[in-house]
């Protein structure tokens, strides 16, 4: 029997912030991979973390994770049990990311692809793509993406939000804009059958949604062609998942969320991401009843590791006893690096002593809150060394909770939200602090 399942490779843990009900893995063995692969749900992600890497690293890991998915893909169709998988590279909304670094390996270890497809509209966080520019909604306008703070980024950075620009600069020539495919609004709403039953060799796509219907629509389309036999990959935000993947709502509403916060016990968030919209929602948190700052400087860490961590550990203890949130945050200078490998390097040091202090929160936690991506995968990963999770649901658009297994060492049953850092409105995190902590609605 063929069954058809949709594997995301997600360069950062927030890629299911659109869906729900589905594993996400942060071990890719064949075993772990095979159990994934016969799950109920429609669809898994491994969350490779790639975007806090090399490109050479992000390579590496990518065709790991390709070989060891085609070994149990190998497996499970010699016991016959057939899958056919839809491959989807999901990266960030606002186009940073390892592209074409993460596609060109998915399709050397597990092509031959007809079509690559870039999709990075992802509505609950305002942004999408008209005529193949990506926009972004910044203070209820439509910006395009290379005019923000995104487009700056010291790895990722680029000058372009028309698509096709954007992989030609991405690709060095390789890829030229005149050689992509664009499917505007008028073919996503309309009958593009023909046309994706004729792509091939691999053609670069991009694509352009508005709102959610006209991914459900295009999605419909894509799925039939893949149903006579074309091959897909995708690079993708997360709005493309909701699509493809035609979920039911989820079990427990967003504002009821309250009802897997362990015994009605307070939490603590942990705080990693740096970009502004992080820094404004930090300081809308910071006001709401039941919460306690303590800031990680930073540039101290080198030198009074140890220390601070042990003062950080002592005071969320004590906190927690008496029934408050730490809110462990790290310090909001910005930096600049001399290149990428030391700004890697650094973020690497700030993440360990941050896993640190995940790992030696108190035990009888209610929640956990982690605010940014490469933070969230670094405390699914490592602080709390899940193999496995599954995703409830999201409570807030864009932000999914997970919980830890029942058997945990640590934390059993354990709700985290996943919380990105470049999603949501100023009051954002204060709202999903509110919701577990019942303190009220920010």
């Amino acid at each position: 029997m063929t069954i058809n399942k949709i594997i995301v490779l997600d360069d950062d843990p927030t890629g299911s912030q659109t869906v729900h009900s589905c594993l996400l893995l942060t071990r890719w063995d064949v075993v772990t991979l095979k159990r994934a692969l016969q799950d109920a749900s429609p669809l898994f992600f491994v969350l490779t973390n790639t975007r806090g890497m090399s490109p050479a690293r992000a390579e590496a890991l990518t065709r790991e994770v390709c070989q060891q998915l085609k070994i149990a893909l190998a497996e499970l169709a010699a016991a016959g049990q057939s899958i056919q998988p839809l491959l989807v590279s999901r990266s960030d909304s606002t186009l940073r990311g390892h592209y074409p670094v993460e596609t060109d390996v998915i399709a050397a270890e597990l092509g031959p692809f007809d079509a690559h497809f870039m999709v990075p509209a992802f509505f609950e966080g305002g942004r999408f793509t008209r005529d193949s520019v990506h926009y972004l909604i910044v203070d209820g306008q439509p910006l395009p993406v290379h005019e923000t703070e995104f487009a700056r980024d010291s790895v990722f950075g680029y000058r372009h939000s028309y698509l096709p620009d954007y992989v030609a600069e991405k690709t060095h020539g390789r890829i030229t804009a005149g050689q992509v495919e664009r499917f505007v609004l008028a073919d996503v709403r309309g009958d593009s059958l023909p046309r994706l039953l004729g792509l091939k060799h691999n053609v670069c796509c991009v694509v352009d949604a508005e709102r959610q219907a006209d991914l459900d629509h295009f999605a419909g389309q894509l799925m039939q062609a893949a149903s006579q036999g074309k091959r897909f990959l995708f690079r993708s935000a997360a709005s493309l998942l909701t699509a493809l993947a035609q979920l039911p709502p989820q079990a427990v509403a967003a504002e009821q969320m309250a009802r897997y916060v362990r015994d009605g016990r307070p939490g603590a968030v942990i705080v990693g991401s740096h970009v502004k919209k992080t820094t404004e929602q930090l300081q809308a948190l910071l006001q709401m009843p039941g919460v306690v700052p303590l800031e990680v400087e930073v540039d101290r860490i080198e030198a009074e590791r140890a220390t601070m961590l042990a003062t950080i550990l002592s005071a969320c203890a004590v906190y927690h006893g008496e029934g408050q949130t730490p809110v462990v945050f790290t310090s909001r200078v910005e930096r600049s690096f001399a290149d990428e490998h030391t700004r890697l390097a650094f973020g690497e040091q700030v993440s360990g002593f941050l896993m640190d202090v995940v790992r030696g929160l108190p035990s009888s936690l209610g929640f956990l809150i982690s605010k940014g991506g490469i933070t969230s995968n670094d405390v699914l990963s490592d602080g709390l060394a899940l193999r496995t999770s599954r995703v409830l649901g999201q409570i807030l658009p864009g932000c999914s909770v997970v919980r830890c297994p029942d058997d945990h060492p640590r934390y059993p049953a354990l709700p985290v939200v996943i919380f990105p850092g470049n999603v949501g409105d100023a009051q954002a995190l204060a709202r999903a602090y509110a919701r577990l902590s019942g303190s009220g609605e920010a």
